[in-house]
């Protein structure tokens, strides 16, 4: 059986990393200094019960996650690792909207002579529309609201440009209550 002590500091170690915080931050939220934070982590020694506590309700596990023998999965690596391999696959995905949208001005050109810059234009909001999918199955809808909020008014500049003959002003006016309903559900779904 090892060390409690380092068993509890370990553990202690994993938590705040899992969390990102340095052993600084972590002290000041606890009103203690980063060298006790160090020596916890060292399994030098133990923080009073309260801390303990204190813990349990920052890290959002029981105490005897902390103390226990068994220890917890280091999965800020894996984490780490996940989300820059999310971000990769997101990018490549936009980049893939971005090459049709050069195929389809390619193709419009040789076959009908005309160049056709709303390719590139509808290239946008459907590459918000890829964000927000991602966005939305990734990373919890980090920035769900602030991609749909473009996505509404890049469809919208792309609808008014394409129908040009139309008063672009009313166009744009169906943004507002869209943009308001955005804030609205924001609101609604942070809370």
């Amino acid at each position: 059986m090892e060390n409690l002590n380092f068993v509890i500091g370990k553990n202690l170690q994993i938590l705040r990393k899992k969390n990102n915080l340095t052993q600084a931050e972590l002290g000041e939220k606890l009103n203690y200094s980063d060298k006790a934070v160090s020596k916890w982590e060292k399994g030098e020694s133990l923080p009073p019960i309260e801390v303990f506590y204190k813990l349990s309700q920052l890290y959002g596990v029981g105490i005897d996650n902390i103390v226990g023998e068994e220890k917890i999965k280091p999965a800020f690596i894996e984490n780490r690792y996940m989300r820059k391999r999310y971000l990769h696959i997101t990018l490549l995905s936009i980049l893939a909207v971005w090459l049709v949208a050069l195929v389809l001005f390619v193709f419009f050109h040789i076959f009908s002579g005309n160049y056709y810059p709303m390719c590139f234009a509808w290239a946008v909001p459907v590459s918000l529309i890829v964000g927000v999918v991602f966005d939305a199955i990734w990373n919890k809808c980090k920035i769900l609201f602030v991609l749909l909020s473009g996505l509404v008014w890049s469809t919208l500049l792309c609808i008014a440009v394409q129908l040009l003959h139309f008063n672009i002003w009313e166009i744009l006016l169906i943004g507002i209550p869209l943009q308001l309903g955005v804030i609205i559900w924001s609101r609604m779904v942070k809370k």
